[in-house]
Order: structure tokens, then C-alpha cells, then sequence
């Protein structure tokens, strides 16, 4: 078993596709799962959404790795907003060269740059996700 990343959302959908989109990670499809919990009855149809055609847990969702690689990343519905700077936060590697387009790319998406630093050897973007969790393009 492998490592997991664990996001506290307000969207856990959203959430899941902008880093599945900033990592080339794909969205889990659970569908037959979910619709099979409601089916039998253990799982309220309250709990289901329909999420780009699929049926999907409402307050959680999760990306993956398609080549198994990295760690899978969980998004949990919290009711609480994001009030204070991360503890943790992920670094994503993006060759020199497109690092400025890639920055433009995410903030078309909702992400947010904070700053540019090379304090620490190569030029890092601090940036935030939809949701204001920090992340580093390097």
C-alpha cells in the first residue's frame, strides 16, 4: 500500500480534478461502487452526487496516479474554510522552460500565484490551489 495525501475541501470534486489536472493524475471513478451501496441500501441516495456524468460519494473524492507512482491524493468535504498557512505542502516538478506557462496554465484553472523566489537554488512559484492550499512549481 502506498502513501496518501489527504485534503481537507469545500469541493472535494473540484478539488480532485485541479490536481489531477496539475499532476496528469486521473479522478477515481466509483460509480459502480456508490451506485451499488444506494442500490442495496447502505448508503442514503442523499449521499450519491453526480459528478461529469458519474455517480460519485458526495463528500469525498480521489486521484491517482496512472502509472502507479506517485501517492494517491483523497479530498474530504470539511465545513470549516482554509484559515491558516499549510504545514505540508506539495512541490511539483515542471522543466525550467515551461514553468511560466504552466503558472499561467493554473491560474486559468483557479489557482492563484503568490510569489517567485531562487532564495533556495532554482526559481520556485509559490502558488495556492482553488482552495487556497499552497504548492511550489520547481
Amino acid at each position: 500500500m502506498g502513501i496518501q495525501v489527504t485534503f481537507d475541501a469545500a469541493d472535494p470534486h473540484a478539488l480532485a480534478r485541479f490536481w489531477a489536472d496539475v499532476l496528469g493524475y486521473e479522478v477515481e471513478d466509483v460509480s459502480p461502487f456508490v451506485d451499488e451501496l444506494v442500490e442495496s441500501g447502505r448508503l442514503p441516495p442523499d449521499q450519491r452526487v453526480v459528478v461529469d456524468g458519474r455517480s460519485a460519494f458526495r463528500d469525498v473524492a480521489a486521484a491517482r496516479d496512472p502509472a502507479g507512482a506517485g501517492p494517491r491524493l483523497y479530498f474530504q468535504r470539511v465545513p470549516e474554510p482554509k484559515t491558516a498557512k499549510n504545514r505540508v505542502h506539495l512541490d511539483v516538478p515542471v522543466p525550467v522552460e515551461r514553468r511560466q506557462d504552466e503558472v499561467r496554465r493554473l491560474e486559468g484553472r483557479g489557482a492563484r500565484l503568490l510569489w517567485v523566489t531562487d532564495d533556495r537554488g532554482p526559481v520556485t512559484y509559490t502558488m495556492t490551489d482553488p482552495e487556497g492550499n499552497e504548492f511550489c512549481l520547481h
